[in-house]
């Protein structure tokens, strides 16, 4: 009987799926209106209700279907990016024309303007970091040549829905259904729900099983990796050469040492209670900040000047805070421009090859950690945090896996994604400050159709 009551109700959620799909599916956004725009400011207006814009004077670039489906992306991606198609013109100055459009939008985002065959992009760096912005740009621009404008603000708009933070401004109308219709649509949905409760608490009974073996199985996958790093540290923990009595001991260089032995204490004991691979970012963080403190106390003991806060090395985290920041390019991969130590710094500048980390990528194979799977997401993630991280694994087969729905739902996302602050999307009036809107572009090429 129950098999029997299993299999109508099945039968019946089958058929009215498509009925449901077709009901609540939005229509595709109409192209935005091709109004003639004679300044910038114009421009502006219509980015206030429209994420893409196209001058009709650049209409070949980008036809009105691309446009619209343009539109449709950046709007299901609920993200504040900004599209404008504009003709090289005496009407938009190439200098200060990025920063101006920003400007009088009063959006916080990501905005992207296509100058006849050239392409500059900035950003809020509360939405997308200067560097994420620039390497972004490297990206999408093809030395050497000129790539036309579907491909190349597609390929910018997949990339910056992943990476910026905060959420599409309210401005853009018609997200919303209408009353009636929403009414009708939640009853449908409500029916469909009640109807498919059987179906889909048997399905999460049969994958729960599932998916904590493989949630096991990635957290054992990235404890080798931080033990073997908590193991580093704590060596170099017991090769320094320091007593907080010894003669010429300050109190700065005893809260430095004190603040170097916690990192050590909480990397090992929230390694310890970890039961989730996204929880190990906690405990590179810890990492992070404990060599950023020996750094600290080596600088005052010496009587050198205290180092700025950088990120750890890219290539290998054990290497400690990066003292400068270098171009290079993964393996097929764009250039980009990465923190380094000073002994890589050397190894590059002479031609020679990093010190890289590698891991285990499966069957017995080392890889450095960008080549390798989505488990090391969190363990990358919780040395280069605060919205760094995309701009170093754009192109790498580790970046592509953090882009992707399901590493969300497997390693608990915050790599890729949003920051969880609300930020972007929001009218920035009188705070905007045209100093902290930068990316890549303007500065050292600018619309320049090709490259840096």
């Amino acid at each position: 009987m129950r098999n029997r009551m299993f299999l109508i109700v099945s039968a019946v959620v089958l058929l009215l799926l498509p009925a449901v799909v077709l009901f609540l599916a939005p229509a595709a956004p109409a192209a935005p209106a091709a109004v003639r725009a004679s300044t910038v400011d114009d421009v502006a207006q219509a980015l206030r209700k429209d994420p893409v814009y196209v001058d009709p004077a650049a209409a070949d670039q980008l036809p009105p279907a691309q446009a619209a489906a343009l539109t449709r992306k950046i709007k299901d991606a609920d993200k504040p990016v900004f599209v404008a198609v504009l003709p090289r013109t005496p009407a938009f100055p190439e200098q200060g024309l990025l920063a101006t459009l920003r400007s009088d939008t009063g959006i916080t985002g990501v905005y992207a303007v296509r100058l006849g065959n050239g392409f500059a992009a900035g950003a809020d760096p509360q939405v997308m970091s200067t560097r994420a912005v620039r390497n972004l740009t490297a990206a999408v621009k093809t030395p050497g040549a000129d790539p036309d404008a579907v491909t190349q603000l597609n390929l910018f708009v997949d990339r910056a829905v992943e990476q910026a933070r905060g959420s599409a401004p309210a401005s853009w109308d018609g997200s919303a259904a209408g009353g009636s219709s929403s009414v009708v649509g939640l009853v449908t949905v409500g029916a469909f729900l009640v109807l498919g409760a059987g179906t889909a608490c048997a399905l999460l009974r049969r994958n729960r099983k599932r998916r904590e073996a493989e949630e096991r199985a990635a957290l054992n996958q990235l404890r080798v990796v931080v033990d073997e790093d908590i193991t580093a540290y704590g060596e170099t923990l017991d090769r320094l050469d320091f007593h907080p009595a010894e003669p010429g001991a300050d109190d700065h260089m005893r809260a430095d040492y004190e603040r170097a032995l916690d990192s050590y204490e909480t990397a090992k004991s929230r390694m310890a209670r970890a039961r989730h691979p996204s929880e190990v970012r906690g405990v590179t963080q810890a990492l992070e900040d404990g060599r950023y403190a020996l750094a600290v106390l080596e600088a005052r003991r010496t009587g050198g000047e205290l180092p700025a806060r950088r990120p750890p090395c890219f290539f290998d985290p054990r290497h400690g805070p990066a003292v400068t920041e270098l171009r290079w390019s993964p393996s097929g991969g764009t250039a980009r421009e990465v923190p380094v130590c000073a002994a890589d710094e050397i190894r590059l500048r002479e031609g020679e090859k990093p010190l890289s980390r590698t891991v285990d990528a499966g069957e017995g194979r080392r890889r450095p950690y960008w080549e390798a799977g989505p488990a090391y997401g969190p363990w990358a993630g919780g040395y280069f945090g605060g919205g760094l991280l995309p701009g170093l694994l754009v192109g790498t087969l580790l970046g592509s896996a953090l882009s992707s729905p399901a590493y969300a739902a497997e390693y608990g996302g915050g790599d890729f994604g949003p920051g969880g602050d609300g930020s972007g999307g929001d009218f920035s009036g009188s705070d905007f400050d045209s100093s902290g809107f930068d990316g890549g572009g303007f500065g050292g090429g600018g619309f320049d159709g090709g490259g840096f």
